[in-house]
């Protein structure tokens, strides 16, 4: 006799139902950090967002939401999303509606 039927013994009306565990949802801990850049890229300017801890395949969904909404280029590697122009602003507004905390570097 396993437990299975001493529980069915016990408690003879329980109906026995399927369980399933929720799905534990990313948390990011620490907050991205949005910032200026210029130098190493010829003079362009960018925007790069850093300290990703998920995935790659979240942090690709987040950077294209990000390049959709404001209609410019971008890639996103190792972590970091670097979008083309001076867009904190906008970028760190998207990432709050996404829930995510932002922190603004430099000036």
């Amino acid at each position: 006799m396993d437990l299975r039927d001493q529980l069915k013994n016990l408690f003879p009306e329980h109906d026995e139902q399927d369980f399933q565990m929720p799905e534990e949802q990313f948390r990011q801990k620490e907050p991205l950090v949005c910032k200026f850049e210029k130098k190493g890229r010829n003079g362009k300017p960018v925007t790069i967002v850093e300290g990703w801890e998920g995935s790659e395949d979240e942090l690709k969904k987040i950077s294209k939401k990000i390049k959709t909404t404001l209609g410019i280029g971008g890639s996103e590697k190792d972590g970091t999303i670097i979008i083309q122009g001076d867009n904190r602003d906008k970028i760190m507004n998207i990432l709050k509606e996404m829930g995510f905390k932002t922190k603004r570097v430099g000036g």
